[in-house]
This record gives C-alpha cells, structure tokens and sequence, in this order.
C-alpha cells in the first residue's frame, strides 16, 4: 500500500505567511513528496525533474507571503514546477539551434528575426511539453541531448525496440503539433525522420 502525503493544512500555511520559521519548514517538508511526484512526471529527466522540485522548493520557502490564498498552494507549486520544466527544455531547443547555426548568419541576425526565434522556440518548447511523460522523456534525451539510443533504452528500462517506437511516436505527435499551429515556411525547424536508425 502506498503512502500518502496530506497537503499542508490552512492553519499551517497562514502561519508560515506571517513569518513563523517552524510552520515555514514544515511546509516545505509536507510539500516535497508532492512537488517530486509532479516534477518527475513532467520533466525530461529525473535530473530535471530534481532541479524543478529544487527550485519550486526554494520559491516556495522565500516568497510564501505572496501566495493570496493559503488554498492555492498546491496550483501555486504545479505551476512553478512546470514552469521550471518548460524552462529547461526551451534552453535544450536555443542550446541545439545555436549549436547547428551558422556563426556568421546568427552576427547578422536583425532584432526581428531574434524575436521569431524566440517565438519559434517558445511554440516548439510548449508542443514538446504538453507530449504525454513517457514520449516527452525520450524524445528530449535521444533528440535534443543527443543521447545514444542504447544508453536512452538503458536509463528508461526499456528494450531498444520499445525506445524506438516511442520516439517515433513522440516524433510524429510533435510534428503534428507543430503543423497544426500556424507559422511561416521559413520557420519552420527539422526533426529527424522515421525510426531512431542510430545506435
């Protein structure tokens, strides 16, 4: 059976709005279990997801007295955390773009083509995120970190044919993703094509 972990009450919360130093831990300690969980199911990898509770956790211990109604802190929290997420993974896409352009184009970037590129990445991070866990997961490892198909298989427990076909899942779903909003042809970024053909 497994165990459960109640929310912080109201009472406890209030307190820790109003300064006191105890209430405040353990705020943060009853919140953990629950901002982990989110963090791990959202996250591209349990390394992400550890920095996203981190930092939902920090947010959390330094401006409570912002929060308006002790009721939100759970929504408060979720939405910290997928924050956080969305984050990293908008840095993974900028990181491989800028990895892949050419140096001498991007110094003659305009102010207009940085902020489409910046819109690009945002459109492209949040189709990525709202892929369901398992697909976001590997999509991000095997694609955007770069990581050997084996070595993805190995760290998600699955078999190398399993891996591959939840890319290639992952792979078609963002592309429909991306094909259902509107954008101008020369914006468009390229995926890879087909089945994971890499070790």
């Amino acid at each position: 059976m497994k165990q459960r972990f109640p929310w912080p009450d109201d009472r406890l919360i209030k307190a820790a709005q109003d300064g006191d130093a105890t209430s405040l831990a353990t705020v943060v300690m009853e919140s953990q279990p629950h901002v982990r969980k989110f963090a791990m199911s959202l996250c591209a990898s349990p390394q992400d997801a550890e920095d996203a509770a981190q930092e939902a956790l920090i947010t959390l211990y330094r401006k409570i007295g912002t929060l308006r109604a002790t009721g939100a802190l759970a929504s408060w929290m979720f939405r910290i955390v997928r924050n956080e997420c969305l984050r990293q993974v908008r840095l993974l896409v900028s990181r491989r773009d800028e990895a892949s352009a050419d140096p001498e184009a991007s110094a003659e970037r305009s102010a207009e083509d940085a902020v489409l590129h910046r819109l690009e990445v945002e459109r492209i991070s949040a189709a990525i995120s709202a892929l369901p866990p398992d697909q976001r997961q590997v999509l991000i490892m095997r694609d955007m970190q770069g990581l050997p198909g084996k070595t993805v298989a190995h760290s998600l427990g699955l078999s190398s044919a399993a891996m591959k076909s939840r890319l290639h899942r992952a792979r078609t779903a963002l592309r429909h993703s991306l094909a259902v909003t509107d954008r101008a042809p020369d914006q468009a970024i390229d995926l890879p094509v087909g089945e994971d053909s890499r070790p």
